[in-house]
Order: structure tokens, then C-alpha cells, then sequence
């Protein structure tokens, strides 16, 4: 059996990357690989069962980088290499290097998620994403396609794909378990907190509505203290727990915040739609893109409109919600989702 092996810094339940990568996993053994995973780090509630294998010097923050001998004998036998970001974001310079020298010459699809210049601190940065041309570029949106484009890369859009018929969760026990009544009103922004979620604007959207607040992803990047600071300036009651089941997470939801000021997709508003919940998203560039394949979601800067539909007969709220569910389905499915990666790899003549 054809051999695969996805790359990344690490794999955890709730990041994107990670959901996405688990997704193309999936979509790689339909195609006839056996799939198996490398990182710098996993975390709990990691719970796919296929090969994972940890390598030092991989992981963000790593103190040194991983020794090209053992990426070497690690990946011996694999027949295409996906790399998650690991090659697209300087969040280990050295470690990006280390792997691309290591892939020269053999195939292996880099699947971009950011690049260094949409994010205003790795704008300085300019020896990534490297290329090769053994490799494929693939990108999760066409503003980055382009871009790439405009910088000499070829790439090709695959953008994320969703379970169509997602699990439903269990709202009323995710409700007690955070002391809700029947009649609260709960804001729940799925995110890790790091400045470009916005909090901020996650937390006065739920002041507007008269609502709870429940950020379910820890801080990271050293955004602790500031956290605390909005957090605890909140008018509104406010519930920071992590939470890594997410279809509980929007059956106990009212309304999805994602009032983003800059995302390589954004997940949690498709997640949203396909569990029919209304969503507040922000205007983060790629946010448009996604908006043009038909969905209608609310502005994050907007409360009113929100409130407003909230309090609309039942069947104007389904209409909507109806909607945003079929354009989910239609557009951004695992299906329509594999069906490109498979075209991808047809015309590089990489299939089993």
C-alpha cells in the first residue's frame, strides 16, 4: 500500500490545522494510502488512531532544530509527504528548513494555511514558503493562491471540508454543566485566544445581546495577561473553559461569534452553519471570499441586525439558517473536498 505522511508542528483536537489535516487523512485512505502522522507535539484529546510519530525540534518554540538523519529514516518508505504549515508560518524557521531540505526531489504537497506576509509580525520574512519542483502548492483559499502566484509559486485552491451531517451535541447537558437557564441567552466564541480572534469584540457582541460569554480555547502566544484584563472588564457574565467536543459546543450556542481580523479560513462559521447556528463573523479578508459562495452571515460590528433576527418569528430564523446549512453542504463539503485533492494528486501521477 502507497504510503502517506502529514507533517505538521503539532496535532491537537481543536486546532484548525489540525481538524484539516485530520480531514485530508481521511480523504487520503479513500484515495488508497495508509496515512500516519509526524510532528514536534501532540496534544490530549488527539484521538485518531492512525500512526503518529513525535520528532524533537518540530514543535513551535522547539529549542533547536530536528536532525535531518532522523526525518530521513522516519520518513523512509513514504510515498508522499503533506506538509500542514509547517513550511507556510516561521513558527519554527529552522525546523521549515531542515524538512525541505530533507523533501528535495521527492513528492510532497505543501498545504498552506498562512504565509509569512499576512501575518504583520513575520512580514520580514521572506525565505518562505521554499519550492521545489518535485512539489505541489496547495492553498485554502484563492487570495493566497494569488499571492503566491505574484511571488513565482503555482498553487492550487483546495478549500476546507466539512462533514455535511456533523454529529449533533448534546445541548442541554453542555448547558447545565455551565449553569445556564432555559433563558440564557450564550455567545460562544470557539477559538484558541491569541490578539487576531478579537475577544474584545467577541465579548461586546454578547454585552449587545444581553448574553453569556464562553471562550472555549485557552490563550496562547503569551496573550494570557491580556485575556485577563477584557475578560475581567466584561458586562456581561463571562464562562473561559475549554472544551474540545465540538458539536456540544454549538447545540449549547445561541449565536457563534468570529470576529476575526484575520483568518487563513476560518472554520467555526462553516461549523456553524452546518449545526445551524447564527454566526457573527468579522471582516477578515478571506471572510468575503467564503460570503461570495452564497452564505449570509451576520456582521460581527453589527449587533443590532443580530438582535433584531433573534427576535423574529421562528420560520424567518429557520429560512435563513436553512440556508446557510445548504450552501455549507454544497460548497464546502469532504466530498468536494477530496474530489480535489484527488484531481491534485491524479495530475502529478501520485495516486496508488
Amino acid at each position: 500500500m502507497s504510503r502517506c505522511t502529514i507533517v505538521s508542528f503539532r496535532f491537537g483536537p481543536t486546532d484548525g490545522v489540525s481538524v484539516v489535516a485530520r480531514n485530508w487523512a481521511n480523504a487520503l485512505a479513500g484515495l488508497g494510502f495508509g496515512v500516519d502522522f509526524l510532528a514536534g507535539a501532540v496534544e490530549p484529546g488527539w484521538d485518531d488512531d492512525r500512526p503518529l510519530t513525535l520528532v524533537e525540534g518540530l514543535g513551535v518554540g522547539a529549542s533547536g532544530p530536528p536532525k535531518a538523519d532522523r526525518l530521513v529514516e522516519v520518513l523512509r518508505g513514504t510515498d508522499l509527504v503533506v506538509v500542514e504549515n509547517l513550511c507556510s508560518l516561521p513558527l519554527n524557521p529552522s525546523a521549515a528548513r531542515v524538512l525541505a531540505g530533507v523533501l528535495r526531489g521527492r513528492p510532497a504537497v505543501l498545504h498552506h494555511h498562512d504565509l509569512p506576509w499576512q501575518r504583520t509580525r513575520f512580514a520580514h520574512v521572506t525565505d518562505l514558503p521554499p519550492d521545489d519542483p518535485a512539489w505541489r502548492h496547495v492553498t485554502v483559499n484563492d487570495l493566497t493562491r494569488q499571492d503566491l502566484a505574484e511571488r513565482g509559486i503555482a498553487a492550487t485552491t483546495i478549500r476546507n471540508g466539512f462533514d455535511p451531517d456533523p454529529p449533533l451535541g448534546d445541548r442541554q447537558s453542555t448547558r447545565d454543566r455551565l449553569g445556564l437557564g432555559t433563558d440564557d441567552l450564550l455567545v460562544v466564541h470557539p477559538v484558541r485566544a491569541i490578539p487576531r480572534k478579537a475577544v474584545g469584540r467577541a465579548v461586546a457582541l454578547a454585552e449587545s445581546l444581553d448574553a453569556t460569554y464562553w471562550l472555549s480555547g485557552p490563550a496562547e502566544d503569551g496573550y494570557g495577561p491580556d485575556l485577563a484584563g477584557e475578560l475581567a472588564a466584561a458586562r456581561c457574565p463571562v464562562i473561559h473553559a475549554s472544551h474540545a467536543n465540538r458539536p456540544d459546543l454549538y447545540a449549547a450556542a445561541d449565536v457563534v461569534a468570529f470576529p476575526s481580523t484575520w483568518e487563513g479560513f476560518g472554520n467555526p462559521p462553516v461549523e456553524a452553519a452546518l449545526a445551524q447556528r447564527p454566526v457573527a463573523v468579522g471582516d477578515y479578508p478571506v471572510a468575503d471570499e467564503l460570503r461570495a459562495l452564497g452564505f449570509a452571515w451576520f456582521d460581527a460590528g453589527d449587533p443590532e441586525s443580530l438582535r433584531d433576527w433573534l427576535a423574529s418569528p421562528a420560520d424567518q430564523r429557520e429560512t435563513l439558517l436553512a440556508h446557510n446549512r445548504e450552501v455549507a453542504v454544497e460548497e464546502l463539503s469532504t466530498r468536494r473536498m477530496a474530489e480535489g485533492l484527488e484531481s491534485l494528486l491524479a495530475e502529478a501521477g501520485w495516486l496508488p
